[in-house]
C-alpha cells in the first residue's frame, strides 16, 4: 500500500505545480487554491508511504516523479523547451527513480 500512496503523493504533486502555474503568481483564485490542497494532499499521502518505506528513497521518488511530470507537462502545456540535453535530464532522473524503487523491492 505505501507504493499506492507514493503514486498518489507523486500525481497530486504534479497537479500542484501545474495548478501553481496557472495561478500566475496568486493572482487567479481557483488555480491557487487547487495548488494549496493539492499540496496539502501530496504532503500527506507521502507521509503514509514514509509508514513502510525509507524516507530517502520515499522523498527521492516523490520529488523525481514530481519533476519529470510536471517538465513533461510544462513541455506539452507551455511549451518549455524540448531539447536533447533537457530529455538526457528528464532520463536521468526516471533512470535513478527505477533504480530506487528495484533497490527498495
Amino acid at each position: 500500500m505505501a507504493w499506492v500512496y507514493l503514486s498518489l503523493a507523486s500525481v497530486v504533486e504534479i497537479v500542484m505545480a501545474i495548478s501553481l502555474k496557472y495561478a500566475a503568481g496568486w493572482t487567479r483564485l481557483v488555480p491557487s487554491a487547487i495548488g494549496v490542497l493539492a499540496a496539502a494532499c501530496s504532503v500527506l499521502f507521502l507521509t503514509l508511504a514514509m509508514r513502510s518505506l525509507p524516507a530517502g528513497t520515499a522523498y527521492a521518488i516523490w520529488t523525481g516523479t514530481g519533476s519529470v511530470g510536471v517538465a513533461v507537462l510544462g513541455i506539452w502545456l507551455f511549451n518549455d523547451a524540448l531539447t536533447p540535453l533537457r530529455i538526457l535530464c528528464i532520463a536521468l532522473i526516471i533512470a535513478g527513480t527505477i533504480g530506487l524503487r528495484l533497490l527498495d523491492a
